[in-house]
């Protein structure tokens, strides 16, 4: 770095260095809180492959909050039953997910994973981002890290450094950001056998089913195939593992004669490949989530197996919790000690999903009520603070704050929407101390017993009490009211 830039003022409140599904919905949460960001990527374009395709309950709920859902769900569609195939003979139907436990849960709009190609999340998520003022710059590798008591600089392999008053580390399982700060990774193959993933134009195939090609045991080639249309384009994800001593070939020529050997499809009827990677699973996580004013998030913090359908969605979930926090310390007058909770909530959460990826991966755990993430929160979080002796219903503060109808005919999550905190009485009409934030009252709730609860703008019970005694004092330590005293 450059002396003339340490210590210099920042230019930017945050840089990002990433433009991933983590980076991106990071930047569109900072954006809509008027935060100064800039969103930087190594490529010259956004990553072209479906990889993380998945999009889980809890993520559709975070997606609605930051004015993508409606996109969201015209670009993609439900998953398909997949197939199992053997000798050009279809053996029977596959469930691939367990089904919710209550279809009519009042208190979830989203129920069931939706499927979505990574590309197209991030197309939409840019165009969001770009709709909101906000910024993104290709061609910005990283390539190195400073940061002094007033801010941070980052090093590009080309141009001008940049420096802000903090960074996150949103670039990946090979995280420069991560490797410049010195923090360590700790994990495991999970298979040593390495794996392709590709998208791929496929004739002679229908697009309702996810076909599935077990390995055949005929002294040919003998592994492991699957074919999953992707909802909303005319391609298909083929995933494909390979003995430990081979190395998957990448080219046209090479997925034909893959398919070839492994299914009843013939050469021909493999007519393109967009995109293509190969890869070893792999589960480890982050020793620390945060250095001074440097955040780690998304795979750049956690790498998971792609079984589960994790990755991605922890990622978003990442930059859900960072975003808030970040506009809170930066634009509503929160202390800075705010930003401290970042690691404290989001790491041990992130464990536990690595754990989830990793049993589905092994075949230990199945894809469902616990890959759908609704039932994740922070119960032991600094900024948990439930005040009711035990609770007093289905929700406690940390809980995931669920859905309801509001007496005019709308949604609590229509309340919800929005870069801000919100009260929520349930089963009173206690007097609310003047805090100048949305207010919502319900006579009764089975989603959540009667009480008063202040709910965080990422869809978190913050507080809960049976009476309001206590709730400013907590709004005032933890950012949900200004200085002033106005709500943010």
């Amino acid at each position: 770095m450059a002396a003339e830039n340490r210590g210099a003022e920042p230019e930017l409140d945050v840089l990002v260095v990433g433009a991933g599904p983590t980076g991106l919905a990071l930047g569109v949460d900072l954006a809509r809180r008027g935060v100064r960001a800039l969103v930087v990527e190594r490529g010259d374009r956004l990553f072209p492959g479906s990889r993380g395709k998945g999009v889980q309950p809890r993520t559709m709920e975070v997606f609605d909050d930051l004015g993508v859902l409606d996109a969201i769900r015209a670009a993609g569609g439900p998953y398909p039953v997949g197939m199992i195939w053997r000798d050009g003979k279809r053996l029977g139907e596959h469930s691939m997910f367990d089904p919710p436990e209550d279809a009519e849960d009042d208190g979830a709009p989203f129920l069931e994973p939706w499927m979505v190609p990574q590309w197209r999340t991030q197309e939409i998520l840019a165009a969001r981002l770009r709709e909101l003022g906000g910024r993104i710059a290709t061609g910005h590798e990283a390539v190195g890290v400073e940061q002094d008591a007033d801010g941070v600089t980052v090093r590009f392999a080309a141009g001008e450094p940049v420096r802000a008053r903090y960074a996150v580390g949103a670039d990946g399982g090979r995280s420069a950001v991560r490797r410049g700060l010195g923090v360590a990774m700790t994990g495991e193959t999970l298979d040593p056998l390495p794996t392709l993933v590709a998208d791929v134009g496929v004739t002679g195939i229908d697009r309702d089913n996810w076909h599935i090609f077990p390995p055949q045991d005929d002294g040919g080639d003998g592994g492991f195939l699957a074919l999953c249309p992707l909802a909303g384009t005319a391609h298909f994800q083929l995933v494909a593992r390979f003995p430990e001593d081979v190395a998957p070939g990448l080219s046209l020529d090479d997925i034909r004669r893959l398919v070839a050997a492994r299914t009843h499809l013939t050469a021909d009827d493999v007519t393109e490949v967009r995109w293509a990677s190969d890869f070893r699973p792999r589960a480890a996580l982050a020793d620390r989530f945060r250095v001074g004013r440097v955040f780690l998030a998304g795979d750049a913090a956690h790498v998971h197996s792609p079984a589960g359908g994790q990755g991605l969605n922890t990622s978003v979930q990442d930059a859900y919790n960072l975003g808030w926090k970040l506009g809170a310390v930066l634009r509503g007058g929160a202390p800075a000690a705010l930003l401290d909770t970042y690691e404290e909530e989001r790491l041990p959460n992130a464990a536990r999903m690595l754990g989830i990826s990793t049993g589905v991966h092994r075949g230990e755990v199945r894809r469902g009520a616990a890959t759908r993430q609704l039932g994740l929160g922070y119960p032991q979080s600094s900024l948990s603070e439930e005040t009711r002796a035990g609770g007093a219903g289905p929700v406690v503060a940390g809980d995931r704050a669920p859905d309801a109808a509001t007496p005019d005919g709308g949604r609590l999550f229509d309340v919800f929407r929005g870069p801000h905190w919100t009260l929520l009485t349930v089963g009173t009409d206690t007097a609310l101390p003047p805090l100048g934030l949305p207010t919502a009252r319900l006579a009764a709730s089975t989603a959540y017993g009667p009480g008063v609860y202040l709910v965080r703008p990422d869809g978190y019970v913050g507080w809960a009490g049976a009476t309001p005694d206590g709730l400013a004092r907590y709004a005032a330590r933890t950012g949900a009211v200004a200085p002033d005293g106005a709500g943010v």
